[in-house]
């Protein structure tokens, strides 16, 4: 069994009635409000079902937020992007380049020490 992302409420309700899933994340706009539903579905086969509407990514340099930043995206959520290197370093000019490119896929770039725990790293 395993953890499954859903991007629409009819593949979730797929891979509910595949019961293979032990955890299923609703990664789509509305996943809000089907989570309550679904989640019921998922209770009655001893399926996790969540909806989440961010993450957290640890950014562990400048090349890997311009690599991560450059992939397309492949999550609904909005991305809080830790830097764990000194935003300092950057160009005025760069930074915010990349602060705009973040905001366009609706992402959001921060301080590394505001982190508390990361979903995800880029390294």
């Amino acid at each position: 069994m395993s953890i499954e992302r859903a991007g629409s409420k009819a593949e979730a309700l797929r891979l509910l009635d595949a019961n293979r899933v032990f955890a299923l994340e609703l990664d789509y706009e509305t996943g809000w409000q089907d989570a309550v539903e679904l989640g019921r579905l998922g209770d009655k086969r001893g399926i996790k079902v969540q909806y989440r509407g961010q993450e957290s990514v640890a950014v562990r340099s400048r090349d890997a937020l311009l690599a991560g930043l450059g992939k397309p995206k492949t999550t609904f959520r909005q991305r809080n992007l830790y830097c764990q290197f000194d935003l300092g370093l950057l160009a005025d000019h760069e930074l915010e380049q990349l602060e705009a490119k973040a905001t366009r896929l609706g992402d959001y770039i921060l301080a590394g020490h505001l982190l508390r725990e990361a979903d995800s790293i880029w390294s």
